[in-house]
């Protein structure tokens, strides 16, 4: 067996890793986005309900772009590049992250959802955005430096103004967001 050949099978058995690694986190996030709507969550921890869905949530929009990136890089541009390896396992948990903070910037009022206000806002809004959050975290994080920038006029990131560009790669790694 040639070096190729090694290089070959350890690529395959990693995106079965990674592939593996994200199903299970879907599953047991979508077990607990089941088990907190059905009320099983200790009462203690009930307050908590809707922001740990929203981290829930999120994650799962991360894992579905995690899929994606799977299926677009591997199957269709035959253009996997094991250097965005590490990408595939912290991408969903910056998702989860997001995802919860999402709660806390609509809670605040800092993001609203209806035009008028966001007073009385469902739940279903915050999951909502809890997704969109997780699927499309630098968007997100762009739309958050936004806020911070009107509201106590804070500069964009160092790593944010650095990035302004939109990232795309020619092997392997995402198209749009990382």
């Amino acid at each position: 067996m040639n070096e190729k050949n090694i290089n070959e099978n350890n690529k395959e058995w990693m995106i079965l890793v990674i592939i593996i690694y994200l199903f299970i986190l879907l599953c047991l996030a979508t077990y607990a986005i089941g088990a907190m709507s059905l009320g099983w969550l200790p009462v203690p921890y009930a307050p908590l309900r809707v922001p740990l869905m929203c981290g829930a949530i999120a994650y799962t929009g991360g894992c579905l772009y995690c899929f994606r990136a799977i299926y677009l890089n591997k199957c269709v541009r035959k253009q996997w590049d094991p250097d965005w390896h590490l990408w595939y396992f912290i991408r969903p948990l910056t998702s989860t992250i997001a995802g919860a903070i999402s709660y806390l910037f609509l809670k605040a009022g800092l993001l609203v959802l209806e035009s008028s206000s966001n007073a009385g806002a469902s739940e279903m809004g915050f999951f909502a955005l809890a997704f969109i959050a997780g699927f499309n975290v630098d968007k997100f994080v762009a739309k958050i430096e936004e806020v911070a920038k009107a509201v106590w006029g804070i500069d964009k990131t160092r790593s944010a103004s650095n990035n302004d560009i939109k990232v795309t790669t020619s092997k392997g790694g995402p198209t749009a967001d990382k």
